[in-house]
């Protein structure tokens, strides 16, 4: 497995009220292929792409359609000195910095302009 270098967007993440949808349209257009995670307790899915050896993004379900959304996410280091460095250069924390069941450690941000990503770092 190839690991991608930090500061670099690594993985992508859907959200939507229709994930079945979700998964037809981005299916049908992309060849994309679906599997739940099995770190999560069936609210998202993982995706993959042809001949990717491992997932690459994935699909959150949201409670309506004002909380849908595309991301991405940057690999990086050190999630919490990401979040410190994006308000000292003008961003805001949308989500702090959160470690999931898995070990994941991840949190959402936004850049001046208002747009949402995320910064991520594996267990």
């Amino acid at each position: 497995m190839t690991v991608p270098a930090y500061n670099t967007v690594a993985w992508f993440q859907v959200g939507t009220e229709a994930p079945e949808e979700a998964r037809r349209f981005y299916g049908d257009l992309f060849g994309w292929r679906f599997a739940q995670d099995p770190d999560d307790d069936g609210g998202y899915d993982l995706i993959s792409y042809a001949g990717a050896g491992e997932p690459s993004g994935g699909i959150s379900r949201t409670s309506d359609p004002s909380a849908n959304h595309a991301t991405f996410m940057v690999l990086v280091d050190d999630v919490d000195a990401v979040c410190t460095r994006t308000e000292q250069s003008g961003g805001k924390v949308a989500v702090p910095a959160t470690t999931g069941k898995s070990g994941l450690r991840f949190a959402h941000l936004i850049d001046p302009a208002g747009n949402r990503f995320g910064v991520f770092k594996p267990r």
